[in-house]
């Protein structure tokens, strides 16, 4: 099954894309490689998905359905950008940012999220290295936003 029918049969329709502002690009393709711009966990009408401070008015789980959300969002911009996502030939690496309470330590549990959809539509090509990062803020007061770099085909 290809990239993109996997993706229909789990989730449906992605939202978006939505690019950032001028003068970024919302994904760069160099050199047999294609990285995202950060994605905020944006639902199909553009509202921002459980915004709000992990370890403080957001749970764990409601950290990790963030971070799914924002993996959506960099396979949106990704196809955008791509034409097909089956064009990517290996998921490499992703970079989650995760607003933390002083004290929180479970960003790795909301990064997987992002990490287990991502295997989800791509299988064992999905598997990447990661950092889940806590931070005390993000744009929008959104909870989590991630980066995602993938090898092309």
């Amino acid at each position: 099954m290809s990239h993109d029918a996997r993706l229909a049969a789990i989730v449906g329709d992605l939202p978006g894309p939505y690019p950032p502002h001028d003068p970024l690009d919302a994904v760069v393709v160099h050199g047999g490689r294609a990285r995202t711009s950060g994605q905020l966990p944006r639902d199909r009408v553009g509202a921002l998905v459980r915004p709000g401070t992990l370890g403080s008015s957001l749970t764990t789980p409601e950290g990790a359905e963030a971070a799914r959300w924002c993996a959506l969002n960099a396979l949106s911009v990704l196809r955008a950008q791509l034409g097909s996502l089956d064009r990517i030939e290996r998921v490499l690496t992703v970079i989650g940012f995760v607003a933390s309470a002083p004290g929180y330590a479970e960003q790795p549990q909301v990064v997987d999220g992002a990490s287990r959809l991502l295997h989800e539509v791509f299988g064992t090509a999905g598997r990447h290295t990661r950092s889940a990062i806590g931070v005390a803020a993000l744009p929008r007061g959104a909870a989590v936003e991630i980066e995602v770099e993938v090898a092309l085909g």
